[in-house]
């Protein structure tokens, strides 16, 4: 979902990696440019206690191991309590070399800077414009690409979730890679929700754990549609990452939406969601920046600018991800075995 033909200003050398804003989300201190202030209620309305390492009710099976994903493993019995995220508000360009050279850079960054995770925009890798130039990268750059991020995560030992395209025989997909510290690639989502006329839809949805918490994914146009977050919070995701290249400036009435919708997502689950967005460009082409993350009580924790490249990191407190309004679906009300089984369609994959 967003402005499609806009190359944006040329880059003619790496951007300067801007400074994070810091922040820790839970009853605990938060810096915005070095002032401090105490958040004081957030979870208050969250019930607590649920167990992390378990998804609430029985989901699908996990998938048998494959050469191009890694499914192998146990299920962490102690997940992480805190996740330490970092949401990259990027500009990329048509020069995937480029684009990749940037994204090193923030990652290195945000990993110095105490960063586990790292979330890039739809199509970060390659650029998100027209439907022409989409469809002429060719996986040997694309993939070529990925392995250079790959390499930079096995370097700097933290988790990556990189917005790119993705061929598959003859298909071509708007994917998120989710990267482990190890340098392998642990899932390719496929955004199912398409606003584009380049790739071909996805076919599944997917729990995956990042130090051991359960977590999930969407790409931008798929945050309209509630069961896409649902169904993989009802299997066990706490965390949310949505990245994406949403309308530019110039579809205002789109704006407000976009954030209302996020946060309903957030709120109506009880989980953490990270969005990584593209900022908008000077001319007004690109997106809309405002890369956020958003509290399990539906509360913005911090947003980023409009305009900026800017970085927004913030310090999840998983105890606060409980899950606990995606549950009441299936325990209150007559949709309780619907939601069962529409559960049978998430991939749950051991990492």
């Amino acid at each position: 979902m967003g402005y499609k033909g806009d190359d944006g200003p040329a880059r003619s050398a790496p951007i300067a990696v801007p400074d994070l804003i810091d922040i820790h989300v839970g009853s605990r201190q938060l810096g915005f440019g070095g002032d401090l202030v105490l958040v004081r209620g957030i979870g208050l309305l969250i019930a607590l206690g649920v167990q992390m390492a378990f998804p609430l009710i029985s989901a699908g099976q996990e998938q048998s191991s494959s050469s191009s994903v890694r499914r192998a493993g146990l299920p962490h019995a102690n997940p992480a309590a805190t996740m330490r995220v970092a949401a990259v508000q990027m500009r990329s360009s048509r020069d995937l070399n480029d684009n990749v050279a940037v994204m090193k850079q923030h990652i290195e960054r945000c990993a110095r800077d105490g960063a586990r995770v790292v979330v890039f925009p739809e199509c970060s890798l390659s650029g998100y414009f027209d439907d022409k130039y989409m469809k002429q990268l060719t996986s040997e750059a694309l993939d070529a690409g990925l392995q250079h991020i790959c390499d930079t995560c096995s370097q700097c030992k933290v988790y990556a979730i990189v917005g790119m395209p993705y061929r598959d025989g003859d298909k071509l997909f708007n994917s998120a890679i989710v990267i482990d510290p190890a340098g392998t690639v642990v899932e390719r989502y496929h955004k199912i929700q398409l606003a584009e006329s380049w790739p071909s839809a996805g076919d599944h949805l997917s729990v995956f754990r990042i130090d051991g918490v359960p977590c999930s994914i969407i790409v931008c146009h798929d945050e309209r549609y509630p069961e896409l977050v649902r169904l993989p919070v009802l299997a066990g995701a706490r965390v949310i990452f949505y990245v994406s290249h949403e309308s530019g400036i110039r579809n205002e009435s789109k704006l407000a939406p976009y954030r209302a919708q996020i946060q309903a997502r957030a709120v109506e689950n009880t989980v953490y969601v990270v969005q990584a967005n593209a900022p908008a460009n000077e001319d007004t082409s690109g997106s809309h920046g405002q890369s956020r993350i958003i509290a399990p009580d539906g509360n913005i924790v911090k947003e980023a600018t409009v305009f900026g490249e800017d970085v927004v990191t913030a310090a999840l407190d998983v105890s606060l991800a409980t899950g606990r309004m995606a549950q009441q679906s299936v325990d209150r009300g007559p949709l309780g075995d619907w939601w069962r089984k529409g559960m049978e369609q998430v991939r749950k994959i051991s990492n």
